[in-house]
């Protein structure tokens, strides 16, 4: 089965003018052209599409992402290569996810700084701050 340029947008939520330059850029160079030079796509475009989607969230840059594209169309001699560069990948999500979570800690305290202030009519609540700090963030 393939599916049109518009079908993929829609699917996967990214833009037509994104997947234009994916392809532009060689992201996806084995995505077929029908006679009239429409791109279809298959279900391996698809895992493709996914798998750079996944990759520019945790960071990696669209030339690393189409290196490690390249390295998969070289076959198994490269296995080496794209295991080292998902382990950095690994390791670079999970400070982002680290930090992440120290954000959402701050956030945290904050929402209920201001639900309790709300409720009381005033930002100052006596020993309201430490409490909520060794809640919220003492942890982090």
């Amino acid at each position: 089965m393939t599916y049109s340029i518009g079908e993929i947008s829609e699917m996967l939520n990214i833009s037509i003018s994104t997947l234009r330059y994916y392809d532009k850029e060689g992201l996806l160079p084995l995505v077929n052209r029908t006679p009239g030079n429409i791109r279809a796509f298959n279900e391996t475009d698809i895992e493709c599409l996914k798998m750079i989607e996944c990759l520019k969230t945790t960071g990696m840059l669209l030339k690393d992402i189409k290196t490690f594209f390249e390295w998969c169309e070289e076959g198994d001699s490269t296995i080496e290569k794209r295991y080292e560069l998902f382990l950095m990948q690994k390791e670079k999500t999970e400070k982002q996810i680290e930090e992440l979570q120290k954000a959402l800690a701050r956030i945290n305290y904050k929402c209920e700084f201001y639900r309790i202030s709300k409720e009381k009519g005033t930002t100052d609540v006596p020993g309201l701050r430490e409490e909520l700090s060794m809640k919220f963030l003492s942890l982090k």
